[in-house]
């Protein structure tokens, strides 16, 4: 039989443990679920408070502390945080799409670096950032090292590109705007040979299916905002380790062999979502979270994903934090027993913000002032 639309829907839950809040702790939290989009450096946090049971914020402090889980550039060309242990291969598997993509920006090729220079220029680079640098001291750095200072833009090409992780700076969620960098561990430099990239891509692929299958081919080339013509080699590569099923109209879906699928009619609690959560991203097909109809209402034209609610495992409203409660829009009429489930929900959101940043997400209330067409607004966990 086909794999269903829902069935889809409940397995992404259940790997993304929002079927149930998990007793595990951060860091398993995070390998589990893969990677966390962390542009916003309140997401992760949200993002793990919805999946660990008892989550204690400074546990995820002391991990991106002691380097256990790290921020940079990887997957979709944007800021993840990742465990260490999958840093590496994830960092291979990009290599080409960054070398591509940043490298070959006019931004950065008006500079007049090729990426040949670059490649002799990051050794010295990284042994400099072996401790914690600002960007200043690294645009000093690599002025002394070209012989000529380097434009902001060239300069944010080649920080993207460059294995360098985000040195926590501390404040309420590890990272804030003023930025410092450090060296990957281990003096890692990504290899160049396609043979490395394959080989990243491999482990990347595996571990993406076990945090989000089973899925297309052109799900988890949008996971990675890779070709997909480098996707098919790598899974054929991987032989018997992955096993093909059908799916909804025929497509074609991977997975891992004995990969948890739960029934259809699983229920799933609501929850209230970080901005930019991975679940809304990582597929070519969103409708598997994201109804249709809500798309762009929640994923904004400059590429703003809201905080969102979902309610039976979907996509329903959006969220924002007013005050000491949190403001819920739902984009249809919800009944009354899912708005009871959602208050102990946005009371212990509301807990976690205040202990943190009550206003996280305040530069993005833009989105609310110019309307959201919610069908009812409710203020949940006032005091």
């Amino acid at each position: 039989m086909p794999i269903t639309p829902r069935a889809l829907n409940r397995s992404t839950l259940a790997r993304q443990l929002l079927l149930r809040r998990e007793p595990i702790g951060p860091e398993e939290a995070l390998r589990r679920v893969v990677a966390l989009q962390a542009q916003q450096p309140a997401s992760p946090y949200i993002a793990l408070w919805n999946r660990v049971e008892g989550f204690d914020p400074a546990v995820l402090d002391r991990a991106v502390r002691d380097r256990r889980a790290v921020r940079s550039t990887l997957m979709r060309l944007t800021l993840h945080l990742v465990h260490t242990e999958d840093y590496r291969p994830f960092r291979e598997a990009m290599e080409p799409v960054l070398r591509g993509s940043r490298l070959g920006d006019a931004c950065f090729r008006a500079s007049g670096l090729t990426a040949d220079d670059v490649r002799a220029l990051l050794p010295g680079l990284l042994r400099y950032a072996e401790q914690d640098r600002s960007a200043d001291e690294l645009r000093g750095m690599l002025a002394e090292l070209t012989g000529a200072p380097m434009e902001s833009a060239a300069w944010r090409m080649l920080r993207q590109y460059a294995p360098l992780w985000h040195a926590p700076a501390g404040g309420p969620w590890s990272f804030g705007t003023r930025q410092s960098y450090a060296a990957a561990a281990g003096g890692f430099v990504p290899r160049t040979d396609p043979g490395a990239a394959a080989e990243g891509l491999r482990t990347m692929l595996l571990r993406y299916l076990q945090g989000f299958g089973p899925a297309t081919v052109a799900d988890m080339a949008q996971f990675a905002m890779v070709p997909q013509n480098r996707v098919r080699p790598a899974l054929q590569a991987l032989g018997d380790r992955i096993e093909r099923l059908e799916g909804p109209g025929g497509a074609v879906l991977h997975d891992l062999p004995g990969a948890p699928r739960p029934d259809p009619g699983t229920p799933a609690p609501p929850r209230l979502m970080a901005m930019w959560d991975s679940t809304l991203l990582v597929y070519a097909d969103r409708s598997r979270v994201i109804p249709p109809a809500y798309r762009k209402t929640v994923i904004r034209v400059n590429g703003d994903v809201l905080p969102t609610v979902l309610v039976d495992g979907y996509v329903a409203g959006v969220w924002r934090p007013r005050g000491t409660a949190v403001e819920v829009g739902a984009f249809h009429p919800l009944p009354e027993e899912t708005w009871r489930a959602l208050e102990p929900e946005a009371r212990s959101l509301a807990a976690l913000l205040a202990g943190r940043d009550p206003a996280a997400y305040r530069r993005y209330d833009h989105w609310w002032t110019k309307g959201i067409p919610a069908a009812e607004v409710r203020l949940l966990a006032a005091d």
